[in-house]
């Protein structure tokens, strides 16, 4: 395992690096003036789209996607440090490098069981970061963290397929330029293999039939930079049969496979979360004074940021070798990692963002400073894509299972 950046990589964090110092961050402030005046808190602000076309510009664009046919052709260990230095800044700097969660996924998708249809619809206007996109799959009245208890009906009529069910946290609905849903329902759902029973279409928003009853909130937060999460209601929607993704039968294995690498993505994020919660620490601790001294000479402070530092080269390095056996062995054959990595990178990253507010007390749980919406976002990450135990699950019965 050989974890030094190559020369790609090293031209492409010093670009990235260089735009993110430039642009980014001197735009957060901007953006959150501009949100202000917006028709919603999803509308987009001025300042983002400028932010992306100076993206496109410097070619810091679709840097998520390995096919070179449609993204930059990055392998997962390439793409690590990059989704590392968006996570800086992960309200504006994924979105504005077209490297956004949940339309990452879906273009992944699109990508691999898209049919040419599918794609020249679709997939083209998000690679061209023109419109958005959400993933319907988790729903209010089952443990969505077991995807075959999905309750929702794609059902089978002459040439269309009928869809109806609720679902909710449905990232990326409530945005205005949102104009498609990946929808997971069950066309077989007395199937005799439960992983065979859920399929995956294609339906527009404007689609009859399509609610998006409500905003979710997480934390109290809008989430607007994920495009918002939304409750929807699908009612007897009709589709054409031409929308299905892959074959019938195919949604769970679809899902497994785009869950993959949006788990590593969150994890190479996060620890973009923690970099910058070790400086506002460090800056803190230097500029502020207690009892006397400078909160840089007292002992706990001292041993918080020391902490912190050894815990995120720790994940860090767990990440990266899970990029290389992905990219190495294959997802399959990463599973182990990928599993280890979702379970101990953001409960790593709560723990260093729960030290940083510690330390910026009241400030630190004001809208003055990110680490609030920082902590939200990263608290939110045990439960989105599994939540912690699922995967300690699968993970424990892999290791006894060398014992039975």
């Amino acid at each position: 395992m050989d974890f030094a950046f190559d020369a790609r990589t090293e031209e492409l964090r010093a670009r990235l690096l260089a735009f993110m110092d430039e642009y980014v961050h001197p735009a957060e402030p901007v953006a959150h003036e501009q949100r202000a005046q917006l028709p919603s808190p999803w509308h987009t602000p001025p300042v983002v789209e400028e932010l992306k076309a100076e993206a496109r510009r410097q070619g810091l664009w679709n840097l998520f996607l390995p096919d070179a046919e449609y993204g930059a052709g990055l392998t997962n260990l390439q793409y690590a440090p990059l989704a590392e230095i968006t996570g800086r800044s992960p309200q504006l700097a994924p979105t504005a490098t077209n490297c956004a969660a949940p339309d990452t996924g879906n273009m992944e998708v699109l990508a691999q069981f898209g049919t040419e249809e599918q794609k020249k619809q679709w997939l083209q206007p998000l690679l061209a970061g023109e419109i958005r996109s959400a993933f319907a799959m988790t729903e209010p009245e089952v443990a969505s963290s077991d995807a075959t208890n999905i309750t929702t009906r794609i059902e089978r009529d002459g040439d269309e397929y009928v869809i109806t069910g609720r679902k909710w946290y449905i990232s990326g609905a409530m945005h205005p330029d949102c104009k498609i849903f990946i929808v997971m329902g069950k066309t077989d759902p007395d199937g005799p293999d439960i992983r065979r029973q859920q399929s995956m279409v294609l339906v527009p928003r404007d689609t009859p039939g399509v609610t998006v009853t409500r905003a979710m909130q997480v934390f109290g937060y809008e989430d607007h930079y994920h495009g918002g999460h939304a409750e929807v209601v699908f009612d007897h929607v009709r589709v054409p049969v031409s929308n299905l993704i892959g074959e019938e039968g195919g949604g769970f294995a679809i899902a497994q496979a785009r869950l993959g690498p949006g788990r590593i993505h969150h994890c190479m994020r996060l620890i973009g979360m923690a970099e910058r919660a070790i400086e506002l620490m460090c800056r803190r601790a230097v500029s502020r004074t207690a009892f006397g001294k400078p909160l840089a000479q007292q002992g706990v402070v001292q041993n918080w940021i020391a902490d912190a530092r050894v815990a995120v080269e720790q994940v860090r390095l767990l990440v990266l070798k899970t990029a290389w056996m992905m990219d190495t062995v294959g997802n399959k054959g990463a599973h182990t990692e990928i599993q280890a990595i979702k379970i101990a990178t953001p409960r790593t990253v709560v723990g260093i963002l729960d030290q940083a507010i510690q330390l910026y007390g009241a400030g630190g749980v004001s809208q003055d400073f990110p680490l609030a919406e920082l902590y939200a976002a990263a608290r939110t990450l045990r439960l989105a894509d599994g939540p912690d135990e699922v995967h300690q699950r699968s993970l424990a019965r892999r290791e006894l299972k060398k014992y039975l």
